[in-house]
Parts: C-alpha cells; structure tokens; sequence
C-alpha cells in the first residue's frame, strides 16, 4: 500500500541531497518521484509546478521528440487533466506530445497510446466540449484500443481502461 504521508519527507531530502550533488538527469528523476507524490496527497498545484518545470528542462535539454521528454509530457497532460486544464493539456497533446511521440516512438508505443488516450479524456472531460470534441474523442479512443488489444492483448489493464473511457465517451455521445 502507497503511504505518501510517510515518503513526503524523505522524497523532499533526496531531491534536496540531488540538487546538491547530482546531475540534472537526477534532479529531474527525484522531481518526478516527488510530484507523483504530490499528486497521490491531492496537492494538484505543487505536483504541476514541478511537472512543468521538468517538461521543459526535458525539452530544452533533448528535444521535444526524446523518449524521456515525451514521458515528461505524458505526466505534465495527465496533471493538467487532474487541475481541469482541458483546453491547455489538449492543446499541448495535440500540439507536440502526439505528433511527437507518433514521429519517434510510433503509433504502437506504449506512450504514445497513453498521450492518446490522455488527449481523449481531456476533450471528453471539458465542461465546455463540443459534439465535435466528442466525436474526435471516440475515434481515438477507438484507434488506441484498436493498437492497445494488438500491442497488449485484450485482457491488459491498459486495453481494458481504453474500453472504459470508449464507454464514457459513448455515453457522454448519446446525451450531447
């Protein structure tokens, strides 16, 4: 079982010793380690700040289409989605990350699948979505579980989470 309360401290003295010691590489790893954390105690503004500040140093360090950058992306878009940043986290999936991720990685990564699927659940997930938001959020989520059920086998929790975001979309669909 996850304890955040308890790794918090310790977390805080292991970026602190890094910063003082390491690398960037190691800061950014121990950053990372950290805003996860934050994100697990709800505290959504600290885990973003450090989540930009990562993606960026990734970008300006090496290149927006590095494997290390786009997964940087990928936790700065899910965190954007968890503060309700739709329009921001669709606009720099759409943007950079998938076009980015699709170029170097291909369509059947593992990452780029989730960046899909993270652009899907924002689309889906915005207040103030179109049907036309809708409608694109299917077909992505249809082309990703389409990759997902080849890549990972239908019974993988990565497939089955795409089907359920397909589900809400769906639903979301009917009603709109």
């Amino acid at each position: 079982p996850s304890r955040p309360e308890e790794a918090l401290p310790v977390l805080e003295a292991n970026l602190a010793l890094r910063r003082r010691y390491f690398s960037e590489d190691e800061i950014l790893i121990a950053q990372t380690g950290l805003s996860n954390c934050f994100d697990e105690l709800g505290r959504l503004d600290e885990a973003l700040v450090l989540r930009r500040g990562n993606y960026a140093k990734e970008v300006a360090s090496k290149g927006i289409s590095h494997q290390e950058t786009i997964a940087a992306g990928m936790n700065l878009s899910a965190s954007l989605r968890k503060s309700r940043l739709w329009d921001e986290a669709a606009t720099l999936l759409r943007g950079q990350l998938c076009p980015a991720a699709r170029q170097s990685l291909g369509s059947d990564h593992d990452l780029t699948l989730g960046l899909n699927q993270n652009l899907a659940g924002a689309l889906m997930e915005n207040p103030e979505r179109t049907r036309d938001d809708l409608l694109e959020a299917e077909t992505i989520m249809r082309d990703v579980i389409q990759r997902g059920r080849r890549v990972f086998g239908p019974a993988h929790p990565r497939t089955i989470s795409a089907e359920q975001l397909l589900c809400m979309v769906r639903a979301k669909l009917a009603r709109a």
